[in-house]
């Protein structure tokens, strides 16, 4: 076992697992991650957490993971109680150490003057060495309950309720409206940022707990939305904001523009051989425009690279982030820096500071042939926010095809109107302090209840919601409490 020196972050730099090396990897949709870690490449990783006195790597994390605690176990190389203290705080780790933008490690104190901890790349390694292992099994409860609680969406948040609820001992029906389970990491997500057998063995040890999944089952669609109340003594509604922002510019209904979620699901269906709906959405041979510098833009940039874009641009409206942190953006909050990611490293132009006036179709076939934008500045304007004005006007960029990826406004909240239940005015679900809706019994969760939001947040949020309609249906509960989310939205985009 090796010997903990508190002065690993001197002997050892930060070193995350690496990727396969760009020019390879564009070649296929398999993960851009390398095939396999070093061991002792992460133990002297996990050396280099100075386990701190105010451990604020645990503050940056939304869910409370013990952070300090399993990387000092993967440096002793004892991974399975690493695993055992993982799981304590996080169902689903690899869900978040593929995918998560790490706020941990933007909170480790290494990062006020040094590099971080590789608390992600830690993370990973812990879940796959689980994984590979066989420690993680199905754990169905010893005993059961007769209580029936529904679980509308199988995204993180669903997927964390259910397995809370159903490891109390309660029977849980999991609703999904698509035909496989995993909401936004089955489909959402592209094959080559996370692969879909990492979610299925996930799906699999929830099926064997005993937690029963209705596909092509869409609550307030073909399933009535009275079951939640007729059939279920409690329900949680954890469906994802799914509802895209659009542009309501010139063109917007030419062929060729299309809504990033789209795009991506029909590629991740593509890759497993299933029917697509809608127009054949291909990047091959184009000029691709991307409009959205977050992670589903770049998840769109690296889906036309592997599909063979001839050109793919990546445009946002506002400046490129500087390198440093800005004055008022000091340590321990997240910084506001730049970051390649993982698409731009594959080669694609980066533009920034691009305000897209219209879509235009230059020979009359219908379809987007150019993107119409301005080049802008923002300028201080005293005490409100920064200005907007024209540097450059009437860019044209190639544009034979035009993903949007600016975001997402609300859940879909509609369907459940018969319910009674209030909307906020940004769509989400109206909770009180148990996470209960104004209607008995009918709890909301993850983005349904925080809007458009991080994977991890919505694994806190969906343990958190079980432990409240745990507490509703029993009157108390031994499940853990996790962070308490809050009614404010947390924009990942």
């Amino acid at each position: 076992m090796a010997e903990h020196h508190p002065g690993g972050y001197r002997r050892h730099r930060r070193q995350p697992i690496g990727k396969r090396d760009p020019d390879e990897r564009t070649g296929d949709f398999e993960e851009v991650w390398a095939e396999k870690w070093d061991e002792q490449q992460l133990a002297e990783q996990g050396e280099r957490c100075m386990d701190c006195g105010t451990p604020t790597c645990m503050g940056g994390c939304p869910i409370g993971n013990i952070i300090p605690d399993w990387n000092d176990l993967v440096h002793r190389s004892d991974w399975k109680e690493a695993l055992e203290r993982l799981h304590a705080t996080n169902n689903f780790p690899e869900f978040t150490g593929y995918n998560c933008p790490a706020p941990c490690e933007n909170s480790c104190v290494l990062a006020y003057n040094d590099d971080p901890v590789t608390i992600k790349s830690i993370e990973r390694a812990i879940a796959d060495k689980g994984w590979e292992e066989g420690w993680i099994e199905p754990e169905p409860p010893e005993q059961r309950t007769d209580y029936e609680v529904a679980v509308v969406g199988s995204g993180p948040a669903g997927l964390a309720a259910a397995q809370q609820l159903n490891r109390a001992g309660h029977h849980v029906t999991v609703f999904e409206r698509n035909d496989e389970v995993g909401g936004l990491m089955r489909y959402g997500i592209p094959d080559q940022k996370f692969a879909k057998h990492r979610v299925q063995r996930r799906v699999d040890q929830l099926r064997e707990e005993g937690i029963a999944f209705e596909t092509n089952a869409e609550v307030g669609g073909n399933v009535p939305v009275e079951r939640l109340e007729d059939d279920f003594d409690a329900s949680v509604i954890a469906v994802g904001s799914q509802k895209p922002i659009d542009l309501d510019l010139p063109g917007r209904d030419l062929e060729g523009t299309h809504f990033a979620m789209d795009y991506l699901t029909q590629q991740n269906r593509r890759n497993v051989g299933k029917d697509v709906s809608g127009p054949d959405i291909d990047a091959e041979g184009k000029n691709v425009v991307v409009l959205g510098g977050g992670d589903t833009g770049a998840d769109c940039v690296a889906t036309a690279h592997r599909q063979g874009a001839e050109q793919v641009v990546q445009i946002e409206l506002l400046p490129k982030p500087p390198v440093e942190r800005p004055p008022g953006n000091p340590w321990p909050e997240q910084p506001q820096t730049y970051k390649k990611t993982y698409a731009q490293e594959e080669g694609a132009v980066e533009e920034y500071n691009v305000d897209t006036n219209a879509f235009v179709d230059t020979d009359g076939d219908g379809r987007v042939d150019t993107l119409e934008a301005d080049r802008v500045i923002w300028e201080e304007g005293g005490e409100g926010p920064p200005e907007k004005k024209v540097s450059e006007s009437n860019l044209e960029i190639p544009a034979d095809l035009v993903i949007l990826a600016i975001g997402f406004e609300a859940p879909e909240s509609t369907p459940f109107d018969p319910l009674g239940a209030e909307i906020n005015d940004d769509g989400t679900f109206e909770t009180d302090e148990a996470m209960m809706t104004n209607v008995d019994g009918v709890f909301a969760a993850g983005d349904a209840k925080m809007g458009p939001s991080l994977i991890v947040w919505a694994i806190g949020s969906g343990r958190d919601v079980a432990r409240h309609v745990d507490q509703y249906l029993t009157g108390e509960s031994d499940l853990p409490p996790s962070l308490e989310t809050s009614n404010e939205p947390l924009v990942s985009m």
